[in-house]
């Protein structure tokens, strides 16, 4: 497992505090010490995930739970409506967020507001946020809204305008946990719902429509196949047992 950049700022103090206090020989201090500086280390692990599914499929960008799933306008993502999911980050999920989807940045917007709790309908109009925009190959956009909370003191992006990236990538984190809004065409297909708990980088979230529809049309046509083979197997059974009857009322009438 590894651990964001960001920690060793608020890690550093702790492990100081450990040294001194052992140092001079309060090992009670130097415990404690180093037992905090472990607890917040926690706060920013990463560990590996991967997922091995379709490239179509676009992935959650953080862990934690499913609070709310809705049809929303969203002109600074991009024209149409799109599905919003929304993800809440307690301080025990992990923070770093990923990449949903594989594409090029289109933008990457940083704005200042408030830090009222994440769990307020309006906290994602009026807290800090950073708005990412990805175009995915095929030109669908899709949107990742990292929010700031009342424990959430820091946002932070790694991406710009113009980067390439790949899904499952790091894209950032929220210190102390809050709020991620992924953001995807109301055309995609959602595949989780309010209360479903999300890991980032390896839960798929939404499949693009024509994907979805193409899934659903060979699951059609393979079922077609299936029942089409069972009524020939059931006709052929009729037929048989048709032909056999008939056969045995002749040689009855012979003898």
């Amino acid at each position: 497992m590894s651990f964001a950049r960001e920690s060793w700022p608020f890690v550093a103090p702790f492990v100081l505090l450990a040294a001194l206090a052992a140092a001079t020989g309060h090992l009670g201090w130097a415990a404690a010490a180093g037992i905090a500086g472990l607890g917040v280390l926690a706060f920013f692990r990463d560990p590996a995930r991967r997922f091995d599914g379709e490239s179509e499929v676009v992935l959650a960008p953080a862990a934690g739970l499913v609070t709310l799933v809705d049809t929303v306008e969203a002109a600074d993502v991009g024209p149409g409506p799109y599905h919003r999911v929304v993800t809440f980050l307690s301080i025990f999920d992990v923070h770093v967020q990923k990449t949903p989807a594989a594409g090029e940045v289109i933008a990457s917007r940083h704005a200042t507001g408030r830090k009222v709790a994440a769990f307020r309908t309006d906290a994602g109009e009026i807290n800090e946020q950073h708005l990412t925009v990805i175009r995915r190959p095929g030109g669908d956009l899709v949107g990742v809204r990292q929010i700031a909370g009342l424990l959430a003191r820091r946002v932070v992006c790694h991406l710009a305008a113009g980067d390439r990236v790949e899904r499952g990538q790091p894209l950032g984190l929220i210190k102390f946990g809050s709020r991620v809004d992924l953001l995807v065409p109301a055309s995609y297909r959602l595949m989780v719902q309010r209360g479903d708990r999300v890991r980032n980088g390896a839960t798929p979230i939404a499949l693009p429509g024509m994907a979805a529809g193409a899934a659903g049309a060979m699951a059609d046509a393979v079922g077609g196949e299936a029942a089409g083979a069972m009524t020939d197997a059931r006709g052929g059974a009729a037929a048989k047992a048709t032909a056999g009857a008939a056969a045995d009322a002749t040689q009855e009438v012979l003898r």
